[in-house]
């Protein structure tokens, strides 16, 4: 891990686990990007709004940084461009099967002790791990 900032992870951390306390608390909703997503493509009542709100921020947030702090934001993608569409249809079929993203299961679902979430939180652990592991260590696949 090259550059790893503890106290800084561990505030961003918090904001997130405050961000989706506060959405629970007052909203009874849980922050499941993919959950909020799929609220504003099939809306079901009048909660558009604040779905809307929501993603808007998780977009702006890095511009705002950048104006805040000045600091370059540098995105970089290295994979084939077939690697990165079977990874987000391979993400998109699980989010579907899982009922859930791992932002909702990771962060909202262990944070309400839901067993389900930590059993899926544990295989998208060990998922991440092996494909890290694959597409590093594999000659050819990555």
């Amino acid at each position: 891990m090259e550059n790893f900032t503890p106290l800084p992870a561990f505030i961003g951390g918090m904001m997130i686990g405050a961000a989706a306390l506060i959405l629970l608390a007052f909203n009874g909703r849980i922050a499941g990007i993919s959950g909020i997503l799929g609220g504003i493509i099939r809306p079901a009542g009048r909660d558009v709004g604040w779905r809307i709100a929501f993603l808007a921020g998780l977009v702006a947030a890095p511009a705002l940084f950048h104006l805040i702090q000045g600091a370059k934001i540098e995105i970089s993608i290295t994979s084939s461009l077939p690697l990165l569409i079977i990874g987000g249809l391979l993400v998109g079929f699980g989010t579907s099967m899982g009922n859930g993203c791992t932002s909702g299961h990771g962060v909202c679902g262990l944070g309400r002790l839901s067993p389900r979430s930590l059993v899926l939180t544990l295989v998208f652990l060990i998922v991440a791990a092996l494909t890290f592991y694959v597409t590093r260590y594999i000659p050819g696949v990555g």
